[in-house]
């Protein structure tokens, strides 16, 4: 971004710059970028390239996040810490995570440009593990900056193999060090995070943004279903111990229960075994991802979804497994940084700003342990589609939601002074 910026012009040059980490891929075509993966590695080298071009100092932490620091008037006064995720889910779109990040490190650059320094210090992280695509378990960078890393992840395994551990080490990291990634408890005044919506109703209601109200809690399971594989034409219906026809009506009441309590969940994965065309399946291996505004409504879908699940398999002659993969509890803005962040959409002439629930998960879950946070939505088109390619959002909003990220950056950072 050039000292003579517009508005315009760093809306523009954050699009650009999310094109570039778009081309970081290991797939031909689309966006996957993996948990500590070459790509990875690229993508860091490069935010880490324009944080230092927006005077921040400059590091990747001990569990691979890409962090930056603004210094504050003071050297050494606690921060507001800003972040995303540059992480993908497979074949993904080019602004969920890599946005937040960009617009974070933009609001640094307009600081540096103008040569403000505020009463905290802004850091900037770029977590490398949101959506657990590689080791099935999410939020792992988040989780470490939070202090909150379970040693029984050293033990994750990937599609390749390779364990959490050896992974580490191949990036260069040392798994005993891990913990050094969270910084010292009192030391940050909040944590701010701006995101695309990843949902329909900014665009419905024609606004461009929106505070957060909370973040749903989300759970995800591996459902097993094992029955009796068999010759298709030689088996008879009375005799069938089929697995993907009892895992198809586990399904549908995964859906109808979760509608029915307002809550959402989805069968995203389901792999019949043995595969064969004229073979009855024996066994069928699903994944559920279940999330609601409260996890005791939660909670109750999922022993719903067993207690069918269970009467499926004595009908059928079945057995069912279910086995955790993730559990991250509801979180709860806080109303003093939600303030900040009304108020800073208040600066760019919305007097009124529209206030969501999140059904989505983002990395303030996991910083919500280490300190108050609060979120910004960015609207996103085409239905507010995410995970896919199609994933758009445009430049006046980004021009927007740059103003108004920045806004709230300078309110909380008044805010802090006059408490002190």
């Amino acid at each position: 971004m050039s000292p003579a910026g517009t508005p315009g012009s760093d809306a523009q040059t954050i699009l650009d710059r999310c094109d570039e980490l778009a081309r970081e891929s290991s797939a031909a075509h689309g966006i996957t970028r993996v948990y500590l993966s070459p790509e990875h590695a690229r993508v860091n080298a490069i935010a880490a390239g324009w944080m230092e071009a927006a005077g921040m100092t400059t590091w990747q932490d001990a569990a691979g996040n890409q962090r930056g620091r603004y210094e504050a008037e003071t050297p050494g006064a606690p921060a507001v810490l800003l972040g995303s995720h540059l992480d993908t889910v497979p074949d993904a779109g080019r602004y969920d995570g890599v946005l937040g990040v960009l617009l974070a490190i933009a609001v640094v650059d307009r600081l540096h440009r103008a040569g403000t320094r505020l009463p905290v210090a802004v850091e900037v992280a770029a977590f490398g593990d949101e959506e657990g695509t590689r080791f099935g378990t999410a939020l792992l960078g988040s989780r470490a900056l939070a202090g909150t890393w379970d040693d029984a992840w050293w033990q994750l395994v990937d599609d390749q193999g390779t364990t959490l551990r050896d992974a580490f080490t191949a990036f260069g990291l040392d798994p005993a060090a891990v913990a050094d990634a969270a910084p010292p408890r009192g030391s940050l005044v909040g944590y701010l995070e701006a995101h695309i919506e990843q949902g329909p109703y900014l665009e419905e209601a024609d606004r461009a943004l929106a505070v957060v109200s909370s973040i749903a809690g989300a759970r995800r399971f591996e459902l097993t279903v094992t029955g009796v594989a068999g010759h298709a034409g030689g088996v008879p219906f009375h005799r069938r111990h089929d697995a993907l026809a009892g895992a198809s009506e586990i399904v549908l009441a995964v859906e109808r229960l979760a509608r029915d309590a307002g809550c959402v969940a989805t069968v995203g994965r389901l792999q019949a075994f043995p595969g064969g065309v004229n073979v009855i399946p024996g066994l069928v291996e699903a994944s559920v991802d279940l999330r609601g505004e409260h996890d005791a409504e939660r909670d109750a879908v999922w022993e719903a979804v067993l207690a069918e699940a269970a009467e499926v398999a004595e009908r059928r002659g079945l057995t069912v497994e279910a086995r955790e993969t993730h559990s991250a509890p509801a979180v709860v803005a806080s109303p003093a940084l939600r303030d900040v962040v009304r108020e800073g959409i208040a600066a760019t002439g919305d007097a009124d700003p529209m206030t969501l629930f999140s059904k989505a998960g983002h990395d303030a879950m996991a910083v919500a342990e280490l300190t108050d946070w609060a979120m910004l939505f960015v609207r996103c088109g085409a239905g507010g589609i995410s995970h896919h390619p199609d994933e758009i959002v445009g430049l006046a909003d980004v021009a927007v939601a740059l103003d108004a990220f920045e806004a709230a950056v300078r309110a909380l950072a008044a805010r802090t002074a006059e408490a002190a």
